[in-house]
């Protein structure tokens, strides 16, 4: 729904009885009045001088002049409430055009009161000299200022209307460009999205995860170009949005984007050149699901990703590593296998062993020992240390 205004059903009629005399003196009057009302506009508003340069500038003079003929018309009608639909649809195009432009209303308000200014002063002098009187001249200009402020309106209308329809529509071209982004699209499909949404790529881009509660605080302190995936994106919890931020990849950039982050609950994907940001996407997901608290860097838990990216395969794994203590009781094949894990882990050093599992270095002997004697030489031998590592850690 737009602020079109519509022209009122019922009004008090506004019309001024003028003598035909004075009435065809103002007709006569009118290119030249229109002359000057476009000389003060240019004039007194800079930022038009070039529109009201060449062909452009004659069909605006054109223009004015209809606009002010029109006027004197509805004037002296008996129906004459408010400008004609022509002239408000005019008007109202006229503030949509200054919207596209990237224009603010001051210049085209500005542009109204000095030519509705100047139209007042010629129109009336015209109207004395040929015979108006002082009441006609009140209620004159009366009328004139009336028009002025309700094609004003009209502008304003259009012009907000134009901003709402365009924000809208490249906010739905960013959203289009960020889901391109992180599903894979193909770069051509990418970059033409990112054309029709008038967004500058980054050198990289990091996909970072977050509770939509705690959207709006980062897009304040992030770079002005960040993307934000609103629609649902398959494995992203509901309740949670995903932004795609741009950096330059540097370990400064990273440790400051951290640092916007902190007291949130995000997940940090690696930075990735933009077109290939899907994958920082994907990293911070498989990040998310370590369960971590705070503000996760997925660059910080490569090892633990790496470990949890096959679980199945992992399993199997275990399970063969632990082979030679399957025949032992539980109680000793757990225990086994967590001394295991720590002497793999801390490279046969045996105080670490037994400080990180609090027992005596004698029993740290005493079940390197079985181990020995379960796995005999392949304790040494590093393809077996390996497997364990990454079976146990």
């Amino acid at each position: 729904m737009t602020n079109r205004p519509v022209r009122p059903a019922t009004q008090e009629a506004r019309t001024v009885d003028l003598d035909p005399v004075v009435m065809e003196a103002l007709r006569a009057a009118l290119p030249e009045v229109a002359e000057k009302a476009v000389a003060a506009i240019v004039e007194e508003v800079p930022s038009y001088a070039r529109a009201f340069s060449g062909s452009l500038g004659d069909t605006i003079r054109q223009a004015v002049q209809i606009a002010l003929g029109g006027f004197l018309t509805l004037a002296t009608r008996q129906d004459a409430g408010s400008p004609p639909p022509p002239a408000i649809d005019g008007a109202y195009q006229l503030g949509r055009g200054e919207a596209r432009t990237g224009r603010s209303m001051e210049a085209l308000l500005a542009a109204y009161r000095i030519g509705a200014r100047v139209a007042w002063r010629d129109m009336s002098r015209s109207a004395v000299d040929a015979g108006s009187g002082a009441a006609e001249l009140s209620r004159f200009a009366e009328l004139v200022f009336a028009y002025i402020d309700e094609l004003s309106a009209a502008s304003v209308a259009g012009h907000s209307d134009e901003l709402e329809s365009s924000g809208r529509a490249h906010q739905r071209n960013l959203e289009r460009l960020a889901r391109a982004l992180v599903t894979g699209a193909a770069p051509a499909a990418v970059a033409l999205a990112a054309e029709r949404a008038e967004w500058e790529p980054p050198s990289a881009l990091t996909a970072v995860l977050l509770p939509e509660s705690q959207v709006s605080h980062v897009l304040s302190v992030v770079d002005a170009r960040t993307l934000h995936v609103t629609d649902d994106l398959a494995g992203v919890a509901e309740g949670t949005s995903v932004l795609l931020v741009p950096t330059t990849g540097s370990d400064t950039a990273r440790q400051s984007l951290l640092r916007a982050l902190r007291g949130t609950r995000a997940v940090v994907g690696p930075a990735k050149p933009w077109l290939d940001v899907g994958r920082s996407h994907q990293r911070a997901l498989r990040a998310r699901d370590l369960g971590l608290d705070g503000v996760v860097d997925a660059d910080a838990h490569l090892a633990a990703l790496l470990l949890d990216l096959d679980p199945l395969t992992r399993g199997e794994l275990r399970e063969q590593v632990l082979a030679p203590l399957a025949s032992l009781r539980p109680s000793t094949r757990d225990k086994l296998a967590e001394t295991l894990r720590s002497w793999v882990l801390n490279q046969g050093r045996r105080e670490a062993v037994a400080e990180e599992l609090f027992v005596h270095p004698q029993t740290v002997r005493y079940r390197v020992g079985q181990l020995r004697e379960a796995y005999g030489d392949r304790l040494e031998d590093p393809k077996f240390v390996l497997e364990a590592t990454l079976a146990l850690a």
